[in-house]
């Protein structure tokens, strides 16, 4: 087992990935959906499905291409098998499915968060376990205490809204457009963090859980309050958000790596390409004596090439799927 074929398709990205060994990538192609939803201001289920199936096939073999294999030199498969939307997860899987038995290779399903946390583990200098891991993105926000490739613990998880769509949402409803998360970052650089308190939910500061369906109600009550100004105020408002979403997290993240006695942290998933929560954290655990890691920003939205390093060490390891195994769309076990 050794060069495996990664396919992703839980949201709005079609792509696929050539990755040997579980850490060398030889290709990855990601056919992005944005100019497709950005008139929506979100993803829309039934077109992003839609776009997957005019997508995966080209997609997959430009990935071959790029690698410079052919099919035949394909060892296993890996797909996404969730969590996700479930008419774009069905299109990865099924090809990812029927690709395999016309190849008369293994191939495994994947959890969507797991090849987040693998993200990491792809870096030139890993982090050794156990490692405090922070998955932030527009679905998905928690913290894991990642003991293996395979032994990851959830310490704690949004109880609402996930960081990423918060920001969505919020530059939805200012009116600047999608996706919202690069949008906002972009503009908070012109802007004062500190202009507007916006605030922040700790709830129980002794646990790790996040909340940040509050925030979204602050800046929209504050855009209403503030009515005929806050049109010139954008840059503030979205740089004070960005400020209260990041603190939060990066703050959480060093105490959960504090109360299991781990001196490092990493970030992954979508959101961990935002330059100020990678700045943020950066500068908390110096200040606590720990390292940082941080995937390459090409890995950091969904790609295909953290879902065949994943899949690579479960096929190593001698797990398989049945042609019979159905995708999921809400959380299970990593």
């Amino acid at each position: 087992m050794k060069t495996i074929l990664g396919i992703e398709s839980s949201c709005d990205e079609t792509a696929a990935a050539v990755v040997s060994r579980g850490t060398e990538i030889l290709s990855s192609v990601v056919a992005s959906q944005i100019k497709v939803h950005a008139p929506f201001g979100g993803v829309v289920p039934e077109l992003a499905s839609r776009k997957h199936l005019e997508s995966i096939a080209p997609v997959v073999e430009q990935a071959l291409e790029d690698a410079g294999i052919s099919r035949d030199q394909i060892d296993g498969v890996a797909v996404t098998r969730g969590p996700g939307l479930v008419g774009a997860l069905l299109v990865g899987f099924s090809f990812a499915k029927a690709y395999a038995f016309a190849l008369d290779v293994p191939w495994v399903g994947v959890n969507h968060l797991l090849g987040h946390i693998h993200s990491v583990l792809m870096s030139p200098s890993p982090p050794e376990f156990p490692f405090a891991a922070l998955l932030v993105s527009g679905g998905h926000t928690s913290i894991y205490k990642v003991s293996s490739r395979t032994d990851m613990e959830v310490m704690g998880q949004t109880r609402d809204d996930a960081a990423g769509e918060a920001f969505d949402k919020v530059s939805k409803a200012m009116g600047l457009g999608y996706p919202g998360g690069e949008i906002i970052s972009k503009l908070a650089e012109s802007g004062d963090p500190h202009k507007i308190s916006f605030p922040r939910s700790w709830l129980d500061k002794k646990k790790f859980d996040f909340s940040f369906s509050g925030i979204k109600t602050a800046v929209g009550r504050y855009m209403q309050v503030h009515e005929d100004s806050w049109h010139d105020e954008k840059a503030d408002i979205a740089a004070s958000f960005q400020e209260a979403v990041v603190e939060v997290l990066a703050t959480k993240l060093i105490n959960a790596a504090k109360s299991i006695g781990c001196p490092r942290v990493a970030v992954a998933g979508g959101v961990a390409a935002n330059a100020c929560l990678r700045d943020r954290v950066t500068q908390l655990a110096a200040k606590a004596g720990m390292s940082v890691h941080l995937p390459d920003i090409s890995l950091c939205g969904d790609n295909a090439a953290m879902i065949a390093a994943a899949g690579y060490y479960k096929l190593a390891a001698g797990e398989r799927s049945p042609l019979n195994m159905d995708v999921f769309s809400r959380m299970e076990k990593l």
